[in-house]
């Protein structure tokens, strides 16, 4: 009976560990960070973001800013009162929904003159039925997910694990 115990906690243990096993950490900009004069649509091209996944906006505090915005406000260079700012040159955004996110600096004139915004798409969570191959959000359809193929050796280790100490 204990060994069945052990085998059920290793388990329930596997299957809530592994998804947050799977985020990405991306530093916006890679090296350069967020700073002026880069182009961050060129830096996100060909990146796949999904649920779960952080962004890390890399930049010295009081020079910058990052401010989540709207479509609209994205393409005006322009943040609602409202929207939240973040400045402490290390911001850690978490992405928690899927859909279009828009990013820019808020510091007058960075974001319209000197192309500190970025624009990504956030895909739904991998492992996520949304995400199962052949789906319209899969990135592509012939390409095997890795979530289902992880979980899959995970299945298989808990299952020797458990033939082992049964």
């Amino acid at each position: 009976m204990a060994s069945f115990n052990i085998f059920f906690i290793i388990a329930i243990v596997a299957f809530f560990a592994v998804p947050s096993c799977l985020a990405t950490e991306f530093t916006v900009g890679d090296e350069k960070g967020w700073s002026l004069d880069f182009d961050y649509q060129s830096w996100a091209a060909g990146k796949e973001f999904h649920v779960g996944d952080k962004l890390v906006f890399n930049y010295r505090a009081g020079v910058h800013n990052v401010i989540g915005v709207s479509g609209i406000e994205f393409q005006q260079c322009q943040a609602s009162s409202n929207n939240t700012v973040r400045s402490t040159g290390n911001d850690v955004i978490t992405l928690s929904t899927p859909g279009r996110k828009w990013y820019i600096c808020g510091v007058p004139g960075h974001c319209a003159a000197r192309n500190m915004k970025l624009n990504i798409t956030v895909l739904a969570q991998v492992g996520s039925p949304a995400t199962a191959p052949g789906s319209p959000t899969s990135p592509s359809a012939a390409t095997p997910n890795v979530a289902f193929s992880f979980y899959g050796w995970i299945a298989v280790m808990v299952s020797f694990i458990g033939l082992v100490f049964v």
